[in-house]
Formats: C-alpha cells, structure tokens, sequence
C-alpha cells in the first residue's frame, strides 16, 4: 500500500502525544512492507525532502503572511490573540503548501502514485481534502481529540474544519470507544467510524531498562531519595488534573508523610500550581520541573516512580498511561467522562493493573494512591499485570495491523 499521510508533528517537531503516534505508526507501517509518505510541519531548519528510518518524510518550508491575515482568517480566528492568529495562518499554509508538493509535484511531475490518503485532526485535515478533490484518492480522517473535548466549546473555525474533514472521509479512525461515543454524540456517522487503539514500543518501555544503581541515582538527582514517589507527567491544563492531584497531596501525606510528587511538563497551569503547592505548605513533599524532557529521560521518570497518577477530565486515549504501564508501573487513572483510560486500565479482578478515580475529587484521588503506596505487594502485582495489559493489547504491531486494516476497507 502506498500511503500519503498529512500529520501536523513529525521527528524532530514534537509538540506532544501525536508526534510520537505519528514516528511510530508510520516506522511501522514500513516494517509491514507499505511506503509511507508523511508531510509534516518544517521547524525552520529542517531538509524539505527526507528519508528518517525508511518514511519518506516533506516539510515544507513556511513563510510569515501576518500582513495579510485579516484577509485569509475566518472572523471568530480574529479575536484569538495574535500569536494564535499566526499559528492558525500557518496552518492553513503547511496544508496548502503540502497538498500542493503531492498532488502537483510527486503525482504530476514525478509520476508517482498513491492508494490512499490519510489526515491526522484538524491541524492537517485541509491537506486531506484538498488531496482527495484533487487526485480522486480514498480518504482517511484520525480523531485524536476533538475541539469541544479539547477547550469545553472552542472555535467554530476548528470544528467546522473537523466536520468539513468527517464529511468528506471515507473512514473516521479514533483512538478508543470513549472517542466513538463522543463523535457520535456530536454527530459524527456511526457507520463511518472504526476504532483502533494508540500503542507503545514495549521494546524500549520495560521495567529492565535501567539498573538499580541508574534508578537509586536518578531518584537522588531529582530530589526523591528513598521516599515513595508519585509522578505525574503531561500537558499542564485544567483538563489533565494535575492541580487535583496536588490537592490529593493534602491527604495522602496524613497516611504517608514522607511521599513525593514529581510533576513534569508545561503548560498555563505553571503559575497555578507554584501558588497552590505554596499555599497549602507542599514545598517539601511536591517537586515541579516546568519543561519538556527527552524520551530516554521520560523513561527515568517513569522507572523511578512508585506509581503513575493521570488525573485527566477528558482523555481520549492517554499514551503517558500506556508507558508507564509498559515500564511495569500501576496506574491511577481518571474514569469520568471522555476516557480511553477506562478502557486500558482494568480496576478489578485478577488483571488490575491500576484504580480509575473522579477527577474532579482530590479526596478520591488520594484514597487510591494511599491504598497503593501502602502495599508493597499490590504495586507489584498491578505493575506485572499493567506490563501484560500492554502487551496484550497496546504494542505498536499491534496498532499498526489493525490501521492498515481499516485503510484496506476503503481500498
């Protein structure tokens, strides 16, 4: 199969979970005999045209069109700030600029052809459509999330572009039931979406991937010694909970004095949770480092840890999870609402391999953490059990079969 895949993230451009879905899949999809074009977002100093582990990689190069902005954005994307103004124009200028180096350049000139095309949200959803008006190709649209999920309500502009891209696809691919529900729900045909679960390289995320003398030392260099450690690892908004887990602090430290928050990521919640760690006297029991991390030193963190906490309102699937559980990890995962959490964690029986938690309840929050960091034994069962779970289900091979099957039904 020959695949042209618009994806707004792809090595070295990370900006969060996608751009790790997008080098993986693809990386895959390579292994399984299938060539992958990927047309993604250029930093600015990347080459324009790449091969990165045998996928065919573009990137073209944007230019500023602040001067003419007014003129090419919808109204609601005009009282945006500035910033995201620019952001937005830019957007619709990668897709531009990518739909138009496949169709015009590599299926004009160059001769070459394609079975299907493939978007990945809203952020290269034009380059889809556009793609398929214009070379008469399959259409495949990924939801990984979707506007109102994502913000609450949002830009009309934004979920228009989804519904545009839903409209004209062939096939709707999200990432977990949770997400199928929701689409239906907004009014997404049911007959046209196919559900496929993201995954991890358990390969790279196992427990036995550092010493015990690498993990004693690391616990050290961040400021957890031998105390038990609690890590939280994400984007830091309101959605991904993490101020609801420093709250739960309050209560686990009267059952366990001695434990440690690690936090790590970015986000507008940064000034948030400085002032409420501070508030409530968390300064010794709550270390926050406000960056992104490389992903052999996301692996420390998570080898590290005691237990993983993902407090997210609306989750539609949550890889963090999926990794913590590959390095052998338990899991306390928020079940309310929109959560692909719900259906990697298993919370009962003889496969638990975490506990799901309101969270919006911090005291919730804390009567499952308190349960596990009290028992040796349960940590260790659930964290085996969470290994397994991945491997069951959440490997990339896995994911990769069973994407390429559902693009060989609009085949």
């Amino acid at each position: 199969m020959r695949i042209a895949n618009f994806v707004d993230e792809y090595p070295p451009f990370f900006r969060g979970g996608l751009g790790t879905y997008a080098m993986e899949i693809t990386r895959q999809f390579v292994k399984l005999g299938h060539t992958t074009t990927v047309f993604s977002r250029n930093t600015g100093e990347d080459p324009t045209r790449d091969v990165w582990e045998g996928v065919e990689v573009h990137r073209p190069i944007l230019m500023s069109i602040v001067d003419v902005l007014p003129l090419s954005i919808p109204e609601d994307v005009k009282r945006w700030p500035m910033e995201a103004q620019e952001f937005f124009g830019e957007t619709l200028l990668y897709n531009f600029l990518s739909a138009s180096k496949l169709i015009n350049r590599l299926v004009a000139r160059e001769k070459r052809r394609f079975d299907i095309i493939v978007s990945h949200e809203w952020l290269a959803a034009i380059a889809g459509i556009v793609a398929k008006r214009n070379l008469a190709l399959p259409f495949v649209f990924h939801f990984h999330s979707t506007e109102q999920g994502r913000t609450g309500d949002g830009s009309p502009t934004v979920k228009e572009i989804e519904r545009l891209a839903a409209l004209k696809a062939d096939l709707i691919v999200t990432v977990s039931y949770a997400m199928r529900d929701e689409l239906v729900s907004l009014g997404y045909p049911e007959h046209k979406i196919r559900v496929v679960y993201n995954g991890v390289d358990a390969n790279k995320y196992r427990p036995d991937r550092f010493s015990e003398d690498e993990i004693r030392s690391f616990r050290n260099e961040i400021g957890v010694g031998d105390n038990p450690m609690i890590l939280f690892i994400g984007r830091l908004t309101w959605v991904k909970g993490a101020d609801t887990l420093v709250r739960a602090m309050h209560d686990i430290l009267k059952e366990v004095p001695n434990a440690k928050l690690v936090i790590i990521g970015k986000g507008e919640q940064e000034s948030l949770l400085t002032q409420l760690v501070h508030s409530l006297g968390l300064q010794n029991n709550v270390i926050m480092h406000f960056r992104y991390v490389s992903e052999e030193e996301r692996m420390l963190y998570y080898a590290a840890c005691d237990i993983a906490v993902f407090p997210s309102k609306y989750e539609p699937f949550g890889i963090v999870c999926t990794e913590a559980m590959a390095m052998g990890k338990p899991v306390v995962v928020g079940a309310r609402g929109i959560s692909g959490f719900r259906e990697q964690v298993v919370p009962v029986g003889e496969n638990a391999c975490g506990f799901h938690v309101n969270p919006y309840d911090p005291a919730d929050i804390a009567k499952f953490v308190i349960a596990l960091l009290k028992d040796d034994e349960l940590r260790k069962k659930m964290g085996k059990n969470a290994r397994n779970r991945v491997l069951e289900c959440f490997t990339w091979e896995i994911v990769a079969k069973d994407t390429i099957d559902v693009y060989k039904e609009v085949l």
